[in-house]
């Protein structure tokens, strides 16, 4: 079959780590183009690959089926409006859109259009969040309970970037929310109500660099978390049912691995090592659980076969709506002081 004609927007963090390494080694895709100020790093790396200025002109210039979207939240609306309308699939990075009513309009052009809006929630191929999956599937923890999902790090000085700055859509709000909103969406679904905390901690931060966020169902209680001074190890999950519980530290080795140039063609790239597994206690006994092995890869092939065979995405518009949904009404919980229901329809 075919190799899917690919440009990506932007040359940052994003595109370098998360994006082009999968793109560049998988026969699926033919990168064509790049989007970026950095014209000259972008050659120099991609001499074989069109360099664009801007995006916009991108999108209307490049001979591309595909538009990966990798530009700071606040241009994500505009630039997948304009690539939808031009008939192309659009694999875009998260949160899809700043509001919910932005991505309510880009799900109905994509539909108008018939082509693929795919959000990138690249964190359902974590290995831990894979096994957590697999826990709750194979009933090994009984009734869940109590669900908690960190995403801390130890960064007390903020940082010069656009994702601490006062644009909108900046913030670890919307930078690490969208993947535990992501994530227990997939689990649970969606909840009752929401209250949250939602801070600046840090002296002279321009943006929000705390989060705590309790979801609240009929029969569970759903902890997500993140903020900047987790100097220890890292608490990620923490799964409690009725038969027992499981917990485990650290987070998914993947991003580190891709950001010290570990390519994703190396065998077991993304596999963890057995210090690295989680916990499984009983009331009497306790061992530790192999980390099933996850992979980004596995997102991309996914979305070539989605494109190839119009199938449906896994992660759905309908599922990033909703996360951003949830980021407003912990937006509002914080400006309350209190909880404020969900509304499901």
């Amino acid at each position: 079959m075919q190799s899917i004609n690919t440009a990506v927007i932007g040359f940052g963090l994003s595109a370098k780590v998360f994006h082009l390494p999968f793109i560049q080694a998988s026969a699926q895709f033919s990168l064509r183009a790049i989007s970026s100020s950095q014209t000259e790093a972008v050659r120099q790396q991609y001499p074989d690959v069109m360099c664009f200025n801007d995006a916009e002109t991108l999108i209307a210039q490049a001979q591309a089926e595909l538009v990966v979207i990798t530009a700071p939240n606040q241009a994500h609306f505009s630039l997948a409006k304009q690539a939808l309308e031009q008939g192309k699939h659009v694999l875009i990075e998260k949160p899809v859109t700043i509001t919910s009513e932005e991505c309510r309009q880009l799900i109905e052009l994509a539909k108008r259009q018939r082509k693929l809006l795919a959000p990138f929630h690249n964190r359902r191929w974590d290995g831990d969040f894979l096994t957590i999956m697999h826990l709750i599937e194979q009933n090994t923890l009984g009734q869940i309970k109590f669900f908690e999902s960190h995403f801390d790090r130890f960064r007390p000085e903020p940082q010069q970037r656009w994702r601490e700055n006062k644009e909108a859509g900046s913030g670890i709000l919307y930078d690490l929310g969208p993947h535990l909103i992501d994530q227990a969406l997939a689990l649970f679904g969606l909840p009752q109500a929401v209250t949250a905390r939602v801070l600046k901690l840090r002296p002279q931060a321009q943006a929000v660099d705390y989060f705590h966020l309790q979801l609240h169902y009929a029969d569970k209680e759903v902890i997500l978390h993140a903020d900047p001074y987790q100097a220890g190890p890292n608490p990620r999950f923490k799964l409690q049912g009725t038969k027992g519980s499981y917990i485990k530290y650290g987070l998914d080795p993947q991003e580190d691995r891709l950001r010290r140039g570990i390519t994703p063609t190396e065998v077991n790239w993304a596999a963890e090592t057995p210090e690295q597994y989680g916990t499984l206690y009983h009331a009497n006994d306790s061992n530790q659980i192999p980390t099933l092995t996850g992979g980004y890869q596995h997102l991309y092939h996914h979305l070539a076969d989605c494109i190839n065979n119009h199938l449906a995405f896994t992660v759905s518009t309908e599922d990033a709506l909703n996360g951003i949904r949830l980021i407003e009404l912990a937006l509002q919980s914080q400006d309350v002081g209190g909880t404020v229901s969900v509304d499901n329809k």
